[in-house]
Formats: structure tokens, C-alpha cells, sequence
């Protein structure tokens, strides 16, 4: 058995990272240290700790540790393990959306710009992120309108060019019409283009502009004018600071009741490129230094768009660390920097002041929901955590139930659960409806920091009185007062109305209406395809799954044969034993069953 004092003692006083779990071996939370020694005792000795740190630690039942070198060594295992087991006590970088990129494959000889969702470490240069993924469509159209790059995904030789290179849109590198050498320069300028360095451009595509006017060559005078007027207003619409930083990322921050949201700002030559946002619920009575440390870790870990500084408001302890790391990964010289006054100040007071907005926005919304609820449905406190749940059974068989829950106004699909009705034989709704709402409170109450989490402010029953009454009586079993509305439908099985107990639909809003439409078909589609999958899994179960020395590919391998069960104990035992991976003594058993 893990005596944790004791294994304490035993800690050496060098760099390193440890690992805490829990009774189930579950890791909830990765470390770095400098001394193992000094940094893990500190957790159970009797200082003041924050309430998410105290929660964690009475959740501790054994810990491990992996010493190191160094402490740059240590910081580099430590976002790998946090990556791999992203444990629940660590910051971690939750994020539904996915950026678009601009990528240009420079290990190609014609390389094509091109937006992408997935970044991968290929060789090739990846620009952005884009927040809006309309900027980085009109950065690509504008880059296909302004160079004759090709345009097809795959480079293939042809007998001819395509409509491309006669519209004067591409200089059909496919057969060979320029060179390597002429083509890359449009690349390298389309670069310096999505770098920001549109004044070094101007300036040459003015020299070659005065040069053709000289050469009385006005056509082309006048596409490289074009060309230096739409890069100009490009330009402007990107140009955000006077700061002289080339490339930089501003991170801001900023903390609600709720949540907090960090802002990050890409700054590539004086001008803003993008710009993305993150919102965490459980860090709350974390410190901005904390936060920020295991955010700038997580997101630069496998990030091919490392800037040369990163601007933040607070002094992070590990800086030192973070700095070499990222210099390694990047080749060049990182720096984070705190700015004090002056230009970079601003930018990072914008980035929170940006972060501020983001997160008030959200929470406008998340509150106005809530507040509606808690009006509607006469609560004396905001229904923070909803739950709701569906039956599915076809005429009494495969009966299942679904569990989804709504979070603060935000419906969590992470958190939905699935249930087998285990004590109701026969089609029953309510009576599996009040099996599984016991089954599901006994869990909170007996392990309130379990997988089920805490009991719900609000219940919402998937049907009308019947459902609500069945609710009811599962709840009061335990005396609790949790408040119970049916989620009605329509004759057409669409979303009508909320009904409280006495049979009373409720008037609400549009939006308030639209969000239980979707919470009703969440919990719906949870419970069916749960069913979906228990009925098909017993209808591809056959009698030759009870025959001794038969897997699932010899089961495919004889369906694929015959067609059904049926035909293969028609067949002779010399048909079957043609069949691959059946003998004699299993064709004999077939043939018996």
C-alpha cells in the first residue's frame, strides 16, 4: 500500500516532474519542479492552499515522480504528459474551434497557397491563425488574383494548360512554362505579403514599376500599380499599431464570477493578422501568473507559428524555462516580455481590454438565459446545472435512457451519460424514467465529486405530466428539492412548450425556446443512438458465435462466403473447409449446430 508520508521522505532534491492520482490510478495533475523534494511536500503540509488545490490533494491517493537534468528537461515532459493525460486539475487548452491556416509547401518547386485546418510539422510554412475564416479566404483570393501561382491541389503533367494560364492567372507550371527559380519569387513576395512586410514589397514593385514606365512598357506599369494599390489597402485594413515589434503575440486576460478568457493577438510587422480567444471555468481562483504559464506551455507545444516575443501583463515564475524551451523548438531567440510603459504596454492593455469584451459578451448571453429561466420557472436561485433525460426501448426491448446536461446555460455534451434499464420488464416509460433518475441521484449523494458531479438545480423531464409525476416520486425518495418541468412536443414531434407541475405551459422567449428545442433533441439522439447500437450489436450476434474455435473474422469470412446462416448449414462440410481459417473439426461443428 502507497504511504504517502513515507514515500515523501524518500523525494530527491533534484529537477523534475511528478504525477499525482487518484484511488482509480487516474493522473489529475502533471508538475514540473526544480526540487521534487521542496515543491511536492508543499502540498501536503498545512499552509494555506486555493479551494481547487485543496480539492485536488483530497483526491490524491499515490503519487510518482521522473527526475531530469534540468529544469528546461523538466518542462518539456511535463507538457508532453500533460498533452497525452490532459489530467483534470492542469490548465488545459479546450478550444471547440479550429482555426483555418494559410499553408505554402515550400519543399515543392511549384508550391500552391492553400488554407488548411490541421497543422502539421511537414517543412512547409503555415500563416495565421485566422479568428475569422472569411479574412483568410479574401487573403487567398486576393494572393490568386494578384500572382499567376498555380491553383490546382495536385501538380500533374498535361497535354495542354487549363483555363488558368488563359485568363492570365497562372503561369502553368504543369508544362513547364517558368522556371523553379521565377516562380518562387511570387512566392517569396506572396511571404513578405502574409508576413506583414508589405513596405518592403511596395518598394520594390516601385522600382519595377518606374522601371517598366522608363522602358515605355505602360501595360505592365499599370498591373504593378494595381498590384501596389490592392497590397496598400491590404495593409491598412491589417494595421492595427504603431508598435515596432515585426513578430509578436499579445496574450490579455480576464476573469468573471463564471470564467475566465484569455486573448491572444498575432502581430507580424506592425499589423494584427489574427487573433483567438479560450475560456476556462475551473481556474477561477487560480493567479493570471499560473494561468498564464501552463496556457503559453500548452499552446506553443506543438504550435509551428512560435513568435520572437511574447507580450503578457504578468512576471510568470518559470519564464527562464519557457524562454530556452521555445528557442529550441523554434531555432531562434524567443523572449517574453512584461512590458511597463510605452507602446507594448498598450498593446497588452488592448488584449485585455479585448479579452474583457469577449468574455462579457459571452456571459451576456450565458446570463440573460439564466435569468430567464430562473423568472420563468419561479426559482429562488439560477438554475446553474440543468439535467434532462429520454427513454428508448422498440416495443419494450433494448430499453435505454439518456442523460444530457446544460452547464451555466451552455449545453455540455462531454457530460452526457447513457443508461441500461435494469429493473422494468415490458414498455414503461415512467417507471424506467424513475429507475434511472434514483439510480443517477444515489450517485451524487454517495460520491458528490464523482463522475456525476454535483445534484442538479433543475430537472427537465422529456414529456409532459406523466414524466414530470415519474421524476418526482425519484427525488422525493431522497428528500430533495430539486424542481421538476416536462419539455412538451408537438404533433409533429417539434419542441412546443416547458409544463410545470400542475399542467401549466410556460411563455418564453424565442431564444430561450430554441436552446430547449436543442437540449430536447441532445438528449433524444443520445438515448436513440445508444438503442441503435445495443439492437444492432444483437442482431449481428448469430449462432456461430457459440461455436468453439469461431472469431469475428472466421464469422466474416463464412458470412462473406455463403450470405447467411441459413446457407452455411446447407452447405457440405468440403464447401466449408474451403473457406479460410476453417477446418475439418470446425465444419463439423457447424454442421451440428
Amino acid at each position: 500500500m502507497f504511504n504517502i508520508e513515507e514515500e515523501l521522505k524518500k523525494l530527491p532534491n533534484k529537477p523534475g516532474v511528478y504525477v499525482m492520482r487518484d484511488k482509480n490510478d487516474t493522473i489529475i495533475y502533471v508538475g514540473k519542479a526544480i526540487s521534487l523534494k521542496n515543491r511536492v511536500r508543499q502540498y501536503f503540509r498545512k499552509n494555506s492552499k486555493t479551494a481547487r488545490i485543496e480539492r485536488m490533494v483530497s483526491l490524491i491517493d499515490h503519487f510518482e515522480y521522473i527526475v531530469v537534468d534540468n529544469e528546461a528537461e523538466a518542462l518539456i515532459l511535463e507538457c508532453n504528459l500533460i498533452k497525452k493525460n490532459r489530467p483534470k486539475f492542469n490548465v488545459l487548452l479546450k478550444d471547440d474551434k479550429t482555426y483555418p491556416y494559410i499553408k505554402i509547401n515550400l519543399k515543392l518547386d511549384y508550391p500552391g497557397v492553400f488554407m488548411t485546418r490541421k497543422v502539421v510539422n511537414d517543412g512547409a510554412r503555415y500563416f495565421g491563425p485566422y479568428a475569422n475564416p472569411g479574412a483568410a479566404k479574401e487573403m487567398i483570393n486576393f494572393i490568386k488574383q494578384k500572382y499567376k501561382i498555380r491553383q490546382c491541389r495536385l501538380l500533374k503533367d498535361r497535354d495542354r494548360p487549363c483555363l488558368n494560364y488563359h485568363i492570365d492567372r497562372c503561369f502553368a507550371p504543369c508544362m513547364g512554362y517558368i522556371t523553379p527559380e521565377e516562380y518562387k519569387k511570387q512566392i517569396n513576395e506572396i511571404i513578405d505579403l502574409l508576413e506583414g512586410k508589405t513596405d518592403k514589397i511596395i518598394r520594390e514593385l516601385q522600382i519595377q514599376m518606374n522601371e517598366a514606365s522608363k522602358n515605355m512598357e505602360f501595360e505592365k506599369a499599370a498591373s504593378l500599380r494595381d498590384r501596389i494599390q490592392s497590397i496598400q489597402r491590404v495593409s491598412e485594413k491589417q494595421k492595427v499599431s504603431n508598435i515596432s515589434e515585426n513578430n509578436i503575440d499579445v496574450i490579455g486576460i480576464a476573469k468573471s464570477e463564471l470564467q475566465i478568457c484569455i486573448e491572444i493577438f498575432f502581430v507580424r510587422g506592425s499589423k494584427m493578422i489574427g487573433r483567438e480567444h479560450y475560456f476556462y471555468t475551473e481556474l477561477k481562483d487560480m493567479e493570471d501568473k499560473e494561468i498564464l504559464s501552463g496556457f503559453i506551455k500548452q499552446y506553443y507545444l506543438d504550435n509551428p507559428n512560435i513568435p520572437n516575443k511574447i507580450m503578457i501583463r504578468e512576471e510568470i515564475q518559470d519564464k527562464s524555462a519557457i524562454e530556452e524551451w521555445l528557442s529550441t523548438i523554434s531555432g531562434k531567440k524567443v523572449e517574453i516580455k512584461t512590458p511597463k510603459k510605452g507602446e507594448k504596454l498598450r498593446f497588452v492593455e488592448m488584449a485585455e481590454m479585448n479579452s474583457k469584451v469577449t468574455l462579457e459578451n459571452k456571459e451576456k448571453d450565458k446570463s440573460e438565459i439564466l435569468l430567464e429561466l430562473k423568472e420563468v420557472l419561479k426559482l429562488d436561485k439560477l438554475p446553474r446545472k440543468i439535467e434532462t433525460y429520454d427513454i428508448s426501448n422498440l416495443s419494450g426491448e433494448y430499453m435505454v435512457a439518456g442523460m444530457c446536461v446544460m452547464q451555466d446555460g451552455v449545453i455540455k455534451k462531454n457530460l452526457s451519460r447513457r443508461f441500461k434499464i435494469k429493473n422494468i420488464y415490458g414498455q414503461d416509460d415512467p417507471r424506467c424514467m424513475e429507475e434511472v433518475i434514483t439510480r443517477r441521484l444515489k450517485h451524487s449523494i454517495q460520491d458528490p465529486k464523482g463522475g456525476f458531479g454535483n445534484l442538479p438545480d433543475v430537472i427537465f423531464a422529456d414529456g409532459g405530466i406523466t414524466q414530470i409525476r415519474a421524476t418526482k416520486k425519484a427525488i422525493e425518495k431522497y428528500n430533495l428539492n430539486i424542481a421538476v418541468f416536462g419539455m412538451v412536443k408537438d404533433d409533429k414531434h417539434r419542441t412546443r412548450a416547458l409544463m410545470d407541475e400542475n399542467r401549466k405551459e410556460l411563455e418564453i422567449s424565442n431564444k430561450l425556446m430554441n436552446l430547449i428545442t436543442r437540449f430536447q433533441d441532445t438528449v433524444h439522439d443520445t438515448a436513440i443512438t445508444y438503442h441503435r447500437k445495443l439492437r444492432n450489436k444483437s442482431i449481428t450476434k448469430s449462432e456461430l458465435d457459440d461455436i468453439p474455435g469461431i472469431g469475428k473474422v472466421k464469422k466474416q469470412a463464412l458470412l462473406k462466403r455463403f450470405g447467411s446462416v441459413e446457407k452455411i448449414k446447407n452447405a457440405t462440410i468440403e464447401e466449408i473447409i474451403k473457406v479460410k481459417g476453417i477446418n475439418e473439426e470446425i465444419a463439423k461443428k457447424i454442421k451440428n449446430i
